[in-house]
């Protein structure tokens, strides 16, 4: 199916829609009316980018017209308009093309971020500390909340392992490119020669699932409770509050004993373990449908690196990009809005050339 034939269908969606929300019967069923008007606004910019493409086609076969004048003065105006006009046509047909391009399902949903130390010790830990507080601080800025699941903490106040989950519309879609290995080099506090220490971090960040999206039988996991361990082993509390999840069938283990109580801890860990299952299903369809999917988070060495934090120039270069830029405190901070802008636009260009490559092979089957 060509692009005019998709785009004609989608506007007679909308219009049937609109026709549908302004039926009194509709209006009167809420929970049907929001549903069609979600619908509705989603197909919104996709209509007006086509009626504006449509609009472009009609003025360059009117401009056609006037090419052919025996004024001369009217032709020029017309081939000036003409460049302008297919200019106008080439962009709206590439916004259209990522209008089109499928939506991720999980891009709305909450996200669960889990962050470790890698390669580098102590130094690893503290970066794996400043990382979490980025992602908090970004999250803040958008008015997102959020939780922690699990932690671990090394002996100087670094980070062996952080679980948390951000809760905010899209937060999945804005941090979604953050899984791998994150490298820092600087000189750590303990270094009393000035040496420049390389450390790595592995990231994974995983949608939340929903019950109905994975349903966990109770009779294939096995709960153990025990008491909570502060940094040097030594007992937290008095009570067994820490819950520790085995899923049976495929082996996953989750721990948590951040809360006082053990029923949020499970909670918390029934959480993680529902996110993990829906991840390790979404890889498998995706090897299924012989997609080649990256390893998550990497092997947690220096090598697969994602992104390097070069603090002794203040630099922090996104190597999947090639993007270099010269404020990494501000970034510590949690402005990243322009390297996840960044990332965004070139996984989109990918799956643009991707539906194009697929599209030129369709018509070479054809002919």
């Amino acid at each position: 199916m060509d692009m005019f034939t998709k785009l004609t269908g989608v506007e007679k969606r909308y219009i049937e829609l609109e026709k549908v929300l302004s039926d009194p019967e509709t209006v009167r069923d809420r929970e049907a009316f929001q549903k069609y008007g979600r619908e509705h606004a989603e197909l919104s910019r996709i209509v007006d980018t086509f009626r504006a493409y449509k609009q472009v086609l009609k003025e360059l076969e009117e401009s056609m017209e006037l090419m052919r004048d025996s004024d001369p003065g009217i032709k020029s105006l017309a081939k000036d308009e003409m460049e302008s006009l297919n200019e106008n046509k080439e962009t709206l047909e590439q916004d259209l093309k990522k209008l089109l391009l499928p939506k991720d399902p999980y891009d709305d949903k909450n996200v669960l971020i889990e962050i470790r130390a890698g390669t580098g010790g102590e130094e690893a830990g503290l970066f794996a500390g400043d990382l979490f507080r980025m992602y908090g601080r970004y999250a803040e800025n958008k008015g997102w909340k959020v939780e922690i699941m699990s932690q671990s903490v090394t002996g100087v106040g670094g980070l062996k392992e952080i679980i948390s989950m951000v809760h905010g519309k899209g937060a999945y879609s804005r941090f979604k490119f953050e899984s791998g290995t994150h490298r820092v080099q600087r000189v750590p506090v303990t270094e009393t020669q000035g040496r420049i220490h390389t450390s790595a971090v592995t990231v994974a960040v995983l949608p939340e699932a929903e019950d109905v999206e994975v349903n966990v039988d109770p009779n294939e996991i096995k709960v153990d409770v025990y008491r909570s361990t502060g940094p040097g082993g030594q007992s937290v509390n008095t009570t067994d509050s820490a819950v520790r999840i085995t899923h049976l069938p495929t082996g996953l283990v989750v721990t948590c004993q951040d809360e006082k109580s053990q029923l949020k801890n499970k909670n918390k860990a029934m959480k993680v373990l529902r996110a993990r299952l829906l991840d390790r299903m979404v890889r498998e369809q995706a090897e299924k449908r012989s997609e080649q999917r990256k390893n998550q988070i990497g092997s947690g060495d220096r090598s697969g690196r994602i992104r390097t934090y070069n603090f002794p120039q203040g630099r922090v270069t996104d190597h999947r990009v090639g993007l270099t830029l010269y404020k990494l405190e501000s970034i510590l901070q949690g402005d990243i809005d322009h390297i996840l802008d960044e990332l965004a636009t070139y996984h989109q260009s990918q799956a643009l050339q991707h539906a194009d490559s697929k599209q030129q092979g369709a018509a070479m089957d054809h002919s």
